[in-house]
């Protein structure tokens, strides 16, 4: 490595930590728990061309590698002649952002001495847009809340007042959602500053330089890895629960030469309830899947990420508008186990088990029984099941994978409504038996405060198809939704519990890689020690 590419490399570094800022102003300032509990978000630089040139470590896949793309529709939209300093871009438009209309993502150029230098781009969910509320039971995109096509937030530092009382007008949580506005705003404002300093006390004049630097980089060491990998086509598929009848997902994960492409051919059509997935968000999460086998300490950015292809006819990993896609993520979460279905028999003993896969997410809509004193709130809850064992480890316990937003803490939760979050504890024997096992679920018992009932929208699966092992390891628990009568209640849709009853959820464990009867003794002591698994379970 020469001067040159040693000065480089730190310029990288430095911009790495401008993105880590902007994410952690994102997450400082957020009304939302979602964003600054779980960093349920995504912050990133660009380049002058909408290429992106590098994420903050906080964020999903789903938000990240949507905004990939998300950026260069802002800029087809939005003229160069019509960009200011001072200006900031938003929408919330599931097939040009992030899947659905609760992702909210704003777009910022940056300007140094009058000179367009790049766009900063972030993104978060805000707890409510309107319409049927956060929910699979809209029977259109029309129905699930305001629609913000791409337009400006600002304009040279100006905001846009006549879009805030039509969001105030629209929402439930009017304080939440505008502060969570101004907080998105903000984070491309200091990652904006941030890199102007950077780029005064460097003396760049651009990033072109910078950028090149980057994508060459990558893109030779994500080739390095493809080409290592066998010739072929590989095919897999994976039932779902849907919502009122199973959806099955296919994919087809071809490696060709210097390319990989996944095609969802033969996927379940659009479903008329809301967990159709618009191709941005199944590209995202087909990429994120593929860059965990391949090359998952290459950075993320435009250069590694045009070396996957995804593709699909019209089905429910390609929904168009004007499909309702509220819970995109449902199925769009079980995408990355399909298509690692399908590497595992180009890698056989090399790919993780399945895992719980989507989020077990609860949005509790909570509201006084009578006219008496009482308080009315929205609120997001957001739990995991278990991770996939993996070739050479037990899966993780109540961890979100292929997400990775992080459990919200019961107390945090707490104070955003008038609830009792009774029990958050592991779910002893929900892990798939195997040579390793997979991650255990979790139960979570909630309650209204006395003198309250709530409403809950179900957004769950893994209930009647429960993740399977690899390998010859076994099947993880499936999940349960009941009260706490022993009433049982729907996976998902909106649905009612009432006063006095608590809600009980039992999410789903991971499946088990390898024979259980391979099962190291010293790993099954210490599970039935920890109270992984009881006398009578196994692991």
């Amino acid at each position: 490595m020469n001067v040159s590419d040693i000065r480089m490399q730190v310029m990288w570094n430095r911009l790495i930590s401008v993105v880590e800022e902007q994410a952690l102003t994102l997450i400082r300032t957020a009304f939302s728990t979602s964003v600054r509990e779980a960093g349920d978000l995504s912050a990133g630089v660009f380049g002058p061309d909408g290429q992106m040139l590098a994420q903050a470590v906080t964020g999903t896949p789903g938000h990240v590698n949507t905004m990939a793309e998300a950026v260069l529709n802002f800029l087809a939209e939005i003229p160069r002649e019509e960009m200011f300093e001072g200006d900031t871009y938003v929408t919330n438009d599931p097939w040009l952002g992030t899947g659905h209309l609760h992702d909210i993502t704003m777009v910022s150029p940056s300007f140094l001495d009058g000179r367009l230098v790049g766009f900063f781009a972030c993104t978060a969910h805000v707890v409510d847009v309107g319409g049927r509320g956060f929910g699979a039971d809209a029977k259109s995109v029309y129905e699930e809340g305001i629609q913000i096509p791409i337009m400006k937030f600002a304009e040279r530092g100006v905001v846009n007042t006549s879009l805030l009382r039509l969001l105030k007008a629209n929402v439930r949580e009017p304080d939440q959602v505008i502060g969570d506005f101004y907080s998105l705003s903000a984070c491309n404002e200091v990652g904006h500053r941030r890199l102007v300093t950077m780029m005064r006390e460097i003396g760049l004049s651009d990033l072109d330089a910078l950028a090149e630097f980057i994508f060459s980089r990558t893109r030779a060491a994500t080739l390095e890895r493809i080409r290592a990998l066998p010739q072929g086509a590989w095919s897999n598929v994976m039932d779902t629960d849907g919502y009122d009848e199973p959806i099955r997902l296919a994919a087809k994960v071809e490696i060709r030469g210097e390319t990989i492409n996944v095609d969802f051919t033969g996927s379940s059509a659009p479903s008329r309830w809301g967990i159709n997935v618009p191709l941005i968000y199944t590209k995202a999460y087909a990429s994120y899947a593929l860059k965990c086998v391949i090359a998952p300490d290459v950075p993320n950015n435009s250069a590694s990420l045009a070396l996957f292809t995804i593709s699909s006819p019209e089905n429910i990993c390609n929904a168009q508008r004007p499909a309702p896609v509220s819970l995109r993520h449902v199925i769009g979460h079980m995408i990355p186990d399909v298509v690692l279905g399908a590497l595992s028999q180009a890698l056989p003993g090399q790919i993780q088990a399945e895992g719980a896969g989507s989020l077990w997410n609860v949005h509790l809509s909570v509201k006084p029984v009578s006219k008496q004193a009482g308080r009315r709130a929205e609120v997001l809850m957001f739990n995991s099941g278990g991770t996939g064992a993996r070739p050479a480890l037990d899966g993780l316990s109540a961890t979100a994978f292929p997400s990775g937003v992080m459990t919200m803490p019961i107390e945090a939760t707490e104070q955003t409504g008038p609830i009792v979050i009774w029990r958050k504890e592991l779910r002893p024997d929900s892990g798939g038996a195997g040579r390793y096992r997979g991650g255990l679920g979790q139960v979570i018992e909630i309650g209204a405060m006395p003198g309250h009932e709530l409403d809950f929208s179900a957004m769950f699966d893994r209930v009647n198809h429960p993740a399977q092992g690899r390998e010859g390891g076994e099947a993880g628990a499936p999940g349960e939704v009941v009260l706490d009568d022993g009433t049982k209640m729907r996976p998902k849709g909106w649905q009612h519990v009432p006063a006095g009853r608590h809600l009980i959820l039992k999410a789903p464990g991971g499946g088990g890689f390898g024979p259980a009867s391979e099962r190291d003794p010293e790993a099954l002591a210490a599970d039935l020690r920890g109270g992984y698994v009881s006398a009578g379970g196994k692991s």
